[in-house]
């Protein structure tokens, strides 16, 4: 069962060019693609008329696409506009269209009720685009279900053991003071190591010679975004009552996107607000969580071969 009637992301802005980009989400195919001056369309992936995909035909004029098969074209709405050799168009003849918005690099769709599609409630991950923060990211295909996606950035004890050479130690899961808090909305998830060993991306980072009291507060909004801040301050410094000294502030994005019961499209990112022009040190930090999510995907993955 997926939640229909939220927004959800189904592609990197740079993943929809010329080309008609096939993509499933909650079950349903889809083709992105972009008309004459960039605006997105997505459609139904399926020809009404003999069901072939529409993903597999080309752009012929401002929006309009035609299938592969027997040409027949459809507008950015998903009307038939022509048929080749005759001029009636039933009008059943029609493609499903889905509203689409474009923001923080992200193609955004909405696959529920058209008429509940409000922008405004597509989560905040200006992070992407802002020029205070330095951020990268990238989109992983999970053949898992999404909610153990979900699950597993709720409880970050694991990085203690799956996250051990990168973003992760003992502490986290041994001297963490944790409160969960739920709102109407979404989840709260605030976590303390107070004096502890930073993890060995985070000495990368932040070149520390103390340990340090260290942060995790995780963001859940449903369906399935997690917005984490994360970071690190000496011991003594002042972090737990707001202080941020000589240390480093991050932000880990994640949204989850089903695509079938049992495969995900996980899009997710890496942003930090010091030293933001450091494209070296961009890398670096993605570079690095993405050694860790990967280590995620192969959890995730051998769950799910356990769960059939």
């Amino acid at each position: 069962m997926f939640l229909r009637n939220f927004w959800y992301v189904a592609a990197w802005d740079h993943e929809i060019a010329e080309k008609p980009l096939a993509r499933t989400v909650l079950n349903e195919p889809i083709v992105l693609y972009r008309d004459e001056v960039g605006a997105l369309i997505a459609l139904e992936d399926r020809c009404p008329h003999r069901r072939l995909p529409l993903s597999m035909g080309k752009l012929v004029g401002d929006g309009v696409l035609q299938c592969h098969y027997h040409g027949l074209r459809f507008d950015r709405s998903g009307n038939c506009v022509r048929i080749p050799g005759q001029k009636l168009i039933p009008p059943n003849v029609k493609a499903r269209s889905y509203p689409v918005e474009e923001r923080y690099h992200w193609a955004w769709i909405w696959m529920g009720d058209p008429e509940l599609a409000d922008p405004a409630t597509i989560p905040d991950y200006s992070f992407f685009d802002s020029p205070k923060w330095g951020a990268k990211g990238a989109r992983f295909h999970v053949k898992a279900n999404w909610q153990l996606i979900v699950d597993n950035l709720l409880d970050l004890t694991h990085l203690a053991f799956v996250h051990e050479t990168t973003i992760g130690n003992a502490a986290v899961a041994e001297n963490a003071a944790v409160k969960v808090e739920r709102s109407p909305n979404n989840v709260l998830v605030t976590r303390w190591m107070i004096d502890t060993p930073a993890p060995p991306t985070y000495m990368k980072a932040g070149n520390f010679k103390t340990n340090v009291d260290r942060w995790q507060f995780i963001d859940f909004t449903p369906p399935a975004f997690l917005r984490l801040s994360v970071g690190a301050t000496p011991t003594g410094t002042g972090g737990p009552e707001g202080r941020f000294v000589d240390g480093i502030n991050m932000r880990n994005l994640n949204a989850i996107t089903p695509e079938t019961e049992s495969t995900t499209h996980y899009f997710w990112g890496q942003a930090h607000d010091f030293d933001v022009q450091n494209a070296a040190l961009t890398d670096m930090l993605f570079e690095q969580v993405k050694t860790a999510f990967l280590e995620d995907v192969a959890v995730f993955e051998a769950q799910q071969d356990r769960s059939r």
